[in-house]
């Protein structure tokens, strides 16, 4: 009976860790470029009580008995699935139609990586994201700049004030990578690089396989909170039929204490 507590209380801590998951995806529904995990599980190891393959008699092999002892958390894997596009209208909002992150510089000097294209001008008029880090390659918009266009390949072109024609003054790089899901998520819609992940590599968008861009689009969250919501009942369920398991094992330990000549 011991056994099965112990194999019990395994699922119920897996299922904890899966609802956790799981709440993170909810709490993130409307962050922009924001893309969800997945907790992967996998069984652990088990105990052999009669070997499989033994000898059952001369000409016959027993099945053998292998009594398994729970579950653990084999990874949490984010989901690289494109999110809804939403039109907002801000010219320097821009969304990345197929594969591809955007580059920013961190005050470290290293350089972290993209799906939210929220950007913003600061003082000196470069193109950053909501917490001030410059976009990469840099792109400084003159103070006398009255519109702003981007072309799907990443022209940045302005119109200044006093002139009729647009003058371009960069082009917009993506980085994509080999193994997306291997990047470290950091928080604040930022990707680092990984051995799993291989190193970054960028091109032109719409070259190469680089992915499009789209001025005034936002990539949304790809959090589907129907899908979600099912996760959690099933997650829940399962919590609960585990902590069943453990009350029943619970349950058979008194009656054995119980017991008397």
């Amino acid at each position: 009976m011991i056994r099965a507590l112990w194999t019990a209380a395994s699922g119920m801590q897996s299922q904890q860790l899966n609802i956790d998951v799981i709440a993170n995806n909810l709490a993130n529904v409307n962050t922009a470029g924001f893309k969800k995990s997945r907790a992967d599980f996998q069984d652990v190891m088990y105990q052999n009580v009669k070997t499989t393959g033994s000898p059952a008699t001369n000409s016959t092999q027993s099945a053998g008995i292998q009594i398994g002892l729970g579950s653990t958390p084999s990874s949490v894997t984010k989901i690289f699935t494109a999110g809804n596009i939403a039109q907002s209208g801000n010219e320097l909002d821009i969304a990345i139609e197929g594969e591809g992150f955007f580059q920013i510089q961190m005050p470290d000097g290293n350089s972290a990586y993209t799906r939210a294209g929220t950007f913003k001008r600061d003082g000196q008029g470069r193109v950053v994201t909501s917490d001030g880090d410059p976009l990469l390659p840099e792109i400084v918009i003159p103070s006398n700049a009255t519109s702003i266009s981007i072309g799907t390949d990443g022209t940045v072109a302005v119109v200044q004030s006093g002139q009729s024609g647009s003058t371009t003054i960069g082009n917009l790089q993506l980085a994509t990578f080999q193994n997306p899901a291997g990047l470290s998520a950091q928080g604040r819609n930022l990707f680092l690089p990984t051995d799993a992940s291989g190193n970054a590599s960028t091109g032109t968008p719409g070259q190469n396989g680089v992915g499009t861009v789209r001025q005034g689009f936002v990539e949304m969250s790809n959090v589907s909170v129907m899908e979600e919501m099912v996760n959690m009942i099933v997650g829940q369920r399962a919590y609960e039929i585990n902590s069943k398991a453990v009350q029943a094992a619970d349950e058979m330990l008194q009656q054995a204490n119980n017991m008397k000549r």
